[in-house]
């Protein structure tokens, strides 16, 4: 029983082996592409919804605003309740700032320190290994 291999030189397999190689990498990376592509439409569409959903609940907390206004209004006058709800209002952006810039300053310098802190350890711990190589 003869094999494939028997009918042809090893070089022509091995150029086959190549080309077949080449279109497999090739179809891969198109349907890498094309997947991306639409992962990446589906990514847009998502954002924009979420976007859009972001705008409505923002009008969906004003309106709340203005109903924890007219609350207090029945009971208090109504430049009072307005009062009011813009000192809560600017008490919690304040406490979010605050943590805000809390968070920030933790994240500085934005080097990353305790990776330039180990390189630094192994750059000495090379030298000392050297030093004590010539020594020995």
């Amino acid at each position: 029983m003869t094999t494939h291999t028997d009918e042809q030189p090893v070089g022509h397999l091995v150029s086959q082996l190549s080309e077949q190689m080449s279109t497999l990498v090739r179809d891969e990376l198109t349907l890498a592409r094309m997947e991306m592509v639409e992962k990446g439409k589906r990514a847009g569409k998502g954002a924009g919804l979420l976007g859009g959903a972001g705008v409505i609940a923002l009008y969906g907390v004003g309106a709340l605003l203005l109903t924890v206004g007219a609350a207090l209004a029945l009971v208090l006058p109504v430049w009072l309740a307005a009062l009011i709800v813009a000192v809560a209002l600017f008490a919690i952006a304040g406490v979010a700032a605050l943590v805000g810039k809390g968070q920030v300053s933790q994240a500085m310098p934005p080097e990353p320190e305790s990776a330039l802190a180990s390189s630094k350890r192994d750059v000495e711990a090379v030298k000392t290994a050297i030093q004590e190589g010539r020594h020995a």
